[in-house]
């Protein structure tokens, strides 16, 4: 497995989150382009507790506690049952950025990692290594969730503007 890849892809998808949450407002934030799309601030949401309760505890389980039953999550139901768009968007930001760096160090001490040991549960079985690019391709999903948003900002606050010189989109 290219560890250091997918560990520098991790660290890029922050940097990138990072930006693509620079100047947004807390109205901005909340915002929704339709009744089912999430916002800004729902997505910043989804993301604290995946890293929190998802893909380091599960990448945990996997590496170091083969024995143990995975806790349930719900991801899709935890936006309306945390109530993601009534949250702080900058306090949701700063944990988010937060529980990454605490990610990011954990990684970093794994040494002599098993990435071929499997996880077998009755809902099938994940790789140590699955689950680490899982973890890297689903930043990529939320990093490409937000660029849209971001570009549905731009046409809400150009929208008097045509738009078609900068490009199909």
């Amino acid at each position: 497995m290219e560890f250091q890849t997918l560990f520098r892809e991790l660290t890029h998808s922050t940097e990138m989150i990072w930006a693509l949450l620079a100047g947004i407002s807390q109205d901005e934030a909340r915002i929704k382009p339709s009744k089912s799309s999430w916002s800004i601030l729902e997505v910043i949401c989804h993301l604290y507790d995946e890293e929190r309760e998802d893909f380091r505890e599960h990448l945990g389980f996997i590496l170091h506690r083969q024995h143990e039953e995975w806790h349930p999550i719900a991801p899709m139901a935890w936006v309306k049952l945390r109530e993601y768009n009534e949250q702080d968007f900058n306090k949701m930001k700063s944990k988010f950025f937060r529980e990454r760096e605490k990610s990011l160090a954990w990684l970093k001490g794994l040494k002599n990692a098993n990435w071929k040991i499997k996880y077998k549960s009755q809902w099938g079985s994940i790789s140590a290594e699955e689950m680490f690019a899982n973890w890297v391709a689903h930043d990529n999903l939320h990093v490409r969730q937000l660029v849209e948003l971001r570009r549905k900002h731009i046409e809400r606050i150009a929208r008097h503007c045509n738009l078609q010189y900068a490009g199909e989109w």
